[in-house]
């Protein structure tokens, strides 16, 4: 949870998303080939109003996956999750007439493919169009969507992610007798990685790499299985590794980021703080929003950074935004 979702309890959560694809137009309408970047907004019927997609979380659901769900459902494609644009925040009356307080989070999502049934007409959407951001901006009908477009558009469409996980829960270090590389996760540790393994998808993992830890690399161990991957082991990004030299730590998670395909990175708590802090400082990222009641960068146990970087031909990878997922399941 962040600094600013701890002041924020609202009663109705929903999510959403800025989708977005290569202009030129894909056979199923939700990928293209081009260079120009379209995002798709839909009409609502019972408001008559163009809107960005999004819908209220279902019971259970986390945050992302609720976003992922609702593009599915209002524009028929399939989508991968990169950086949070942000939240949305407005009065709904209920059924009995009290005022209740709606929360809807943002994220920018790339289409890649058609969803199983694709798009279908409802009574909620019945219509997507695929237009230029600034096409998009003035069609839509709520200045509060269009804020969050804006947030979208200051940065590039097509940034390269890595998720940076903290290993799930492993016991206490002092009750452990045995080689502490060789702490395995706990019970709740393994909840978490069963967590993680739902989460992590929704922002299309393609590698997996670990700490030399036993606990770090059980955390990832489930996703690599249904990637069909290795577990990748990083002596440079375990605590014993990175301190000697933070240097070749910060430069060999860049190098995993240059790489083709979204890497996951399941480290340690005496490390991703200062990676964090060091690419932010570089990159000029403001992690205020993020930090914990300290001021320092979080790192709970099974929890996840997503770190957005500068796309592929810009030269070497400079972080643009860093988000915090405090933990993997609901209300993170």
């Amino acid at each position: 949870m962040t600094a600013t979702e701890r002041t924020d309890r609202a009663s109705v959560r929903a999510a959403g998303a800025v989708l977005w694809r290569d202009a030129a137009d894909g056979s199923d309408g939700c990928a293209g080939d081009g260079e120009a970047v379209e995002v798709a907004v839909v009409h609502r019927p019972r408001y008559d109003d163009w809107s960005l997609p999004k819908g209220k979380l279902d019971e259970g659901e986390t945050v992302p996956a609720a976003a992922v769900r609702e593009v599915a459902e209002e524009t028929g494609c399939r989508a991968v999750l990169g950086r949070r644009l942000g939240a949305v925040h407005y009065p709904v009356s209920t059924a009995d007439g009290r005022e209740e307080r709606k929360r809807v989070d943002y994220f920018a999502a790339r289409a890649v493919g058609a969803s199983p049934d694709g798009f279908q007409e409802t009574g909620e959407v019945d219509e997507v169009r695929w237009l230029q951001p600034e096409k998009a901006e003035r069609l839509l009908t709520r200045a509060a969507d269009r804020r969050v477009l804006g947030v979208f558009t200051a940065l590039p469409a097509r940034t390269r992610t890595l998720l940076l996980v903290r290993h799930a829960k492993a016991g206490r270090r002092s009750e452990w007798m045995g080689d502490d590389d060789l702490r395995p996760l706990t019970k709740g540790g393994r909840r978490q990685a069963e967590a993680l393994r739902v989460l992590l998808p929704l922002f299309g993992p393609a590698r997996v790499h670990a700490a030399p830890r036993v606990r770090c690399a059980q955390t990832v161990a489930g996703l690599a299985e249904d990637l069909g991957v290795p577990v990748h082991p990083e002596p440079l990004l375990s605590e014993e590794g990175y301190w000697p030299d933070p240097d070749a730590g910060l430069a060999r998670l860049l190098a995993l980021v240059s790489e083709d395909g979204v890497p996951v990175v399941s480290s340690q708590g005496g490390v991703i703080p200062d990676l964090v802090g060091r690419l932010a400082a570089a990159g000029g990222v403001d992690l205020s929003p993020s930090l914990d009641e300290d001021g320092a960068v979080p790192s709970r146990k099974g929890s996840l950074w997503v770190l957005s970087f500068t796309p592929r031909g810009e030269g070497a990878p400079r972080l643009l935004a860093a988000d915090y997922f405090s933990q993997p399941f609901p209300d993170s």
